[in-house]
Formats: C-alpha cells, structure tokens, sequence
C-alpha cells in the first residue's frame, strides 16, 4: 500500500487556517498539498525592504541598483525602465497593477461595495487562472458543473490535467437561460454536500450573457443550495465581461452577487485586460476571491496556496505586460479608446442580428441565444458541424470553429462589418447545400 503523501509544515499551516471555512473544505489533495514556500522568492522580498547596504538576494544581474538590459530591447520598449522591462515580479503580480485591477472591479461592479475581497492575483492568462483553480479544487474525486456547449478547454484542464469530471447542463431553454436545468443539476450535486460549477458570462461559444431576471434567479439556486447544508464553490469566467449589446442584460458579474451572500458560498472571479481592455497577447490575467465566511488571514492563506501553485509552474507572469497595463489604465485615452472598440463590436453584433433575425426557423442552422461578447454558435440540423466547417475553409476560405457534432462558432469579432452580411448568406447557403 502507498504511502500518503507528505504535507509540507507550512501547507499544514495554511490548512489549518483554513480549516474552519469553506475554502479548507472545499481543496482538492493537491490543493491541501500547496504552500508558498519561505525561499528565495519570499527572502528576496525582505530583502527589498531592508537590504540596504547590498541585496545579493536575487538571481538577477545588476549594475548601479538596476537590472542590466540589452540596447536591442531598450529600445523597443523606451517608455519602461529596466526594472519594469526585465526585473522579476513579485509571484502574485505587480502590487500597484493588482491594486488598480481591484479598484476597476468595484468601479465595474458598484453592489460590491466595501466587500471584503482577496487582492487580485496576477496570472499569466485567464486559463492559467482557471488551471491553477483546477489545481486548488479539483481531483479525482471531484465534479466540475459547467454549460453546455462549452469552451474546449475546460474540459481539457479538468479531465486531462485533473483527472476530474467535467458535466455539463444545457445552456438553453427556448430563447433564454435554462434555469431549471441549471437548478436540476445543482441540486443534484447538493446531495454530495459540495457544489462546484463555472459559469462564463458573456459565454464561449454563445454569445449570451443572463438577463436581470435570469441572473437573479441563477444567485437564488446558488443561495438555496447554500441553504441546505451544501458548500458551493463559483468561478465566474468573465473573459469577455463589459461586452453587451442589449439592454436587459445584468451589466454586473455573478461575481458580485455572490462574494458576500452565504457563509457556504465561495466565490471566484477570473478576469483581466485580455479582452476587455484588447491586448490578448500580454497574457495578464487575475484571481479574485471573496466568501462571506472567510477573514482575513483565512483569504491570505489561501492566496498562499494560489500563490504556491503558481511559483511552482512558471514562478511568475511577464514583467512588460504588467509594466504596460499599469500605464495603459493610467492613461487617459484608454477608456474613450475602448468604448469606441466596443461600439465597433456591437455594430458587428447588429449586422449579425439582423441577418439571424430574419432567418429564424431556419431549416438547417439555428441560431443559439446571443447578445454580447465575441461569438455566436448555431446548431446543425442534417449536417455535421465539422463538415460544415471543412467545406466552408477549403472550398469557400471561411473560417470557422465547430463546436462539437452540432455546433459550429462563427466569432464575428475578427471580421470588418460589411463583410459579414456576405459572410452569413455564404455560411447558409453551403449549409443548404450539404443538408440537400
């Protein structure tokens, strides 16, 4: 018989912290496993602070206090010092970038008011985030509730790299979010007495974000699950969040719904400027936690634990990309710029709507609920969606994504807006053709 693995004494610590709430109850092995250790990163840290005589510290080569940096990339980044250019970040991120990230989130999100949050923790990329989370919360023994159709790479992260389980409830039910499918298996899960889903709003591949009325009526399932005993742990994927297009959508994350509603409710908002501030290659991304039953050093210990994960992957995200954001939000234009990239994509939205509109009852695509975000997906009825999609590439140069079977994912982000009326009468036209 194997032995147990052994637990670190500082991951017993942190464990013990987090014993008496949700958070502890809710790890997975590895996340019990997972520590910050006190090492060269931590030392390092102390050193800035105190090392004044010298630092030798850090693996890092230095000439009069500041990290050396080759000509060639000076100059192609003139507006960063070579600290902020090539100097090691701090695990969880640049301090004055997750501080100003915290600060938009409330300004994004006013019912959070003074909630007690963690400070947000730099990830490089809003998937590292959610594989990181896999890390803390999921094994084996574990099941993740998500909506179905679902962006691959959940399932990726939580079976591949987990070796958890993965199911999905259907989205939709007619023209809106299917609430009592959404209930139905979160009651389901209940029964186990821990609930964890991921819910992604606007959602990858639909295009749809909840109503007011629809959103208020997921927090109710979640509350009353909470109710009955059940831990509920809820990441709230907002990748593409601030990109809606119709005026009933809820313009507040579940996120801010959730962070103080129940003691048994732990709540987990993944974002970052990926898509909503347009720089997807900077691959800067954020966790921020928040659960009516933890304080403070509870939270601390848990960020911790994110932080363990992360130094024991890449050690930390990439200087430039955290230097740059933090001018970008500095900047005046920023916010007039991305409003105008907003209104382009809606204006793409509107063409799409029209066109979708006026072939509802299609006999061959059918249009999934969309109303914000990148994308929309329509269902396949007597064609297969990757033979639609090969005969869309090779025989027409359309670009598109199937799904699975029977969805095929059209994001109408990536193209000009005259072009896209041309486009969707080529994408159904072919579907006719094939479904004969």
């Amino acid at each position: 018989m194997a032995n147990p693995p052994r637990i670190n004494p500082l991951a017993a610590e942190l464990n013990e912290v987090l014993a008496p709430c949700i958070a502890g109850r809710l790890l997975s092995d590895l996340g019990t496993r997972l520590y910050f250790p006190k090492g060269i990163i931590a030392q390092s840290g102390e050193a800035k602070k105190f090392g004044k005589t010298a630092n030798a510290t850090i693996g890092m080569a230095v000439k009069d206090g500041k990290p050396i940096i080759l000509s060639s990339l000076k100059d192609q980044l003139p507006s960063l010092t070579s600290a902020e250019a090539v100097a090691y970040p701090p695990t969880a991120g640049n301090e004055e970038l997750r501080a100003l990230w915290l600060d938009s989130i409330r300004k994004k999100n006013p019912s959070l008011g003074s909630t007690p949050l963690t400070l947000p923790a730099l990830v490089p990329g809003l998937t590292a985030g959610i594989s990181y989370l896999a890390d803390l919360f999921l094994d084996e023994t574990t099941v993740l509730l998500t909506s179905a159709p679902a962006w691959d790479n959940y399932v990726l992260i939580v079976e591949a790299r987990r070796n958890s389980t993965l199911a999905g409830f259907p989205m939709f039910s007619g023209k809106g979010f299917n609430i009592e499918g959404f209930r139905t298996a979160v009651q389901e899960q209940a029964k186990t007495g821990q609930v964890r889903m991921l819910l992604n709003f606007p959602q990858n591949p639909s295009g749809y974000t909840p109503t007011r009325t629809e959103m208020a009526a997921i927090v109710s399932v979640i509350t009353d699950a909470a109710d009955t005993g059940a831990d509920v742990l809820i990441w709230c994927d907002d990748a593409y969040f601030g990109l809606d297009y119709e005026d009933d959508i809820e313009p507040e994350s579940l996120f801010a719904k959730l962070a103080a509603i129940h003691e048994r409710v732990l709540a987990v908002k993944i974002d970052g400027p990926t898509k909503e501030d347009y720089v997807w290659g900077l691959r800067t991304g954020f966790l921020t936690f928040g659960s009516k039953g933890m304080n403070e050093a509870q939270r601390e210990a848990l960020l911790k634990k994110l932080m363990g994960a992360i130094r024991s992957s890449v050690s930390c995200a990439a200087a430039p990309s955290q230097s740059l954001m933090v001018k970008a939000l500095a900047d005046s234009r920023t916010e007039t710029e991305k409003e105008e990239f907003r209104k382009l994509l809606e204006q793409r939205y509107r063409v799409v709507r029209a066109f979708i509109d006026s072939h509802e009852g299609h006999r061959v695509l059918q249009a999934l609920p969309f109303n914000s975000g990148y994308f929309m997906s329509m269902k396949c009825t007597g064609v297969k969606a990757e033979a639609l999609r090969v005969k869309l590439l090779y025989d027409h140069g359309i670009g598109t994504i199937a799904i699975d079977e029977d969805h095929i994912r059209v994001a109408f982000s990536s193209v000009d807006t005259e072009k896209i009326e041309s486009l969707f009468e080529t994408i159904f036209r072919v579907a006719e053709e094939m479904a004969g």
